[in-house]
């Protein structure tokens, strides 16, 4: 036991920096051996051994030096190797998104499968397996598929991916994440839907770079939140955190509530905007064209309603938390787009004045991206932690 010490540690070192050196390129994008040395503050000839086990093992491959590099000796480039991908999936109330995202965060395939009822947990796994098998026949033959990640409106455990509730589509406890996993055979992580976006717009989007960030998903099951703390995603004990659609806002005149004690998704919500421009079913650009092109008197009054209520739950957001941005997503970049500026002015004149220093809101900047690229970001974090490991 005592002669075997020294290898294992020896290997764990090694593991720990080829998920370092995965995880850079995956994060920033191709970077030069060069500029990986300095980044980790390893030798060259380690680099060159590290980055040539993650050829070996298909994750990354290496191209020609930048011919506009002038000075020095050139340093080949190492970028993630195509056509490494995780499938990432958002059951709603009207529809079932299903994207194939690669490591380098390219969305490769994307399909919105528009419904007449709610979806079953069963059903879900069991359109993702149909759909996954007509894409590795198609488009994905040549793919390599590393896991699944499923961005769910509801209360999802941290410890098992259990959904607790999910109160839109009506699931309680639902095994998710297994019921997916036995029907395709891969690895399957399931997350609250705001909380990876949240992640998503963190790593990659309008929150990047950010260490104190609140952000807030609107989608057809009403609205949650994620947040950023010290650079760090909060999950809370069960890894309920977040949930601020369920919170109760300050009305202050009483006509403009819309139900008899309602939280804030019930008084700020997408279906009541799309009644309002007089659709049935919408996607995000499709529901901000009619808002936009709209000149009835009665859309722009449910829009300054909606936006006066959300000002209100951002203030006592902002006031609790003191983060550096808020950032919006979904139907509420929406709402936010019609008067960015006006929207910041009304928060401000509701929040403590201290919080408000240097406090930009920003909409999501990934766009109907932002809860696909999370959950993907979560399948794919088995395979960042331990890329020689899992990458067989």
């Amino acid at each position: 036991m005592r002669v075997s010490e020294p290898s294992s540690a020896a290997e764990g070192v090694r593991q720990r920096n080829l998920a370092r050196l995965l995880r850079l390129v995956h994060l920033e994008g191709p970077l030069s051996r060069a500029v990986l040395t300095e980044k980790t503050g390893l030798n060259r000839s380690t680099i060159a051994d590290l980055v040539a086990e993650l050829v070996r093992v298909r994750l990354v491959e290496e191209r020609a030096p930048d011919p506009s590099r002038r000075v020095g000796r050139p340093s080949p480039v190492v970028a993630v190797a195509p056509g490494v991908l995780a499938i990432a999936a958002n059951p709603e109330v009207d529809a079932l998104t299903i994207a194939a995202v690669g490591l380098d965060r390219e969305v490769a395939l994307r399909e919105r499968i528009d419904l007449d009822h709610l979806l079953t947990p069963e059903e879900t796994a069991t359109i993702l397996a149909e759909r996954l098998d007509a894409w590795r026949d198609g488009a994905l033959a040549d793919a390599r598929i590393v896991g699944i990640g499923l961005a769910v409106p509801g209360l999802v455990r941290a410890a098992d991916g259990l959904v607790r509730n999910a109160p839109h589509l009506h699931w309680i406890d639902a095994p998710v994440r297994d019921l997916v996993a036995e029907a395709t055979g891969l690895p399957t992580v399931v997350g609250n839907d705001a909380s990876l976006g949240a992640l998503a717009e963190h790593l990659y989007g309008a929150a990047r770079g950010i260490d104190d960030v609140v952000y807030l998903n609107g989608g057809a099951s009403g609205i949650g939140g994620g947040l950023i703390v010290h650079g760090m995603p909060v999950a809370g004990a069960g890894g309920y955190a977040g949930e601020f659609g369920q919170n109760r806002p300050g009305i202050a005149t009483e006509s403009d509530r819309r139900a008899d004690g309602g939280v804030l998704e019930d008084e700020v919500s997408r279906s009541l905007l799309l009644e309002a421009v007089g659709l049935s079913a919408a996607d995000e650009p499709t529901l901000a064209d009619a808002l936009a092109r709209s000149d009835d008197p009665a859309v722009t009054a449910e829009l300054a309603r909606q936006r006066g209520i959300l000002s209100t739950a951002l203030a006592n957001a902002i006031n609790v938390l003191n983060p550096s941005v808020v950032v919006l997503g979904g139907f509420l970049a929406t709402l936010a787009d019609h008067d960015l500026d006006g929207l910041t002015t009304a928060v401000g004149a509701l929040a403590m004045p201290a919080t408000m220093e240097d406090l930009e809101v920003r909409v999501a900047s990934l766009a109907e991206d932002r809860l696909l690229i999370g959950a993907a970001e979560a399948a794919f974090e088995r395979l960042l932690a331990d890329p020689a490991g899992t990458a067989g």
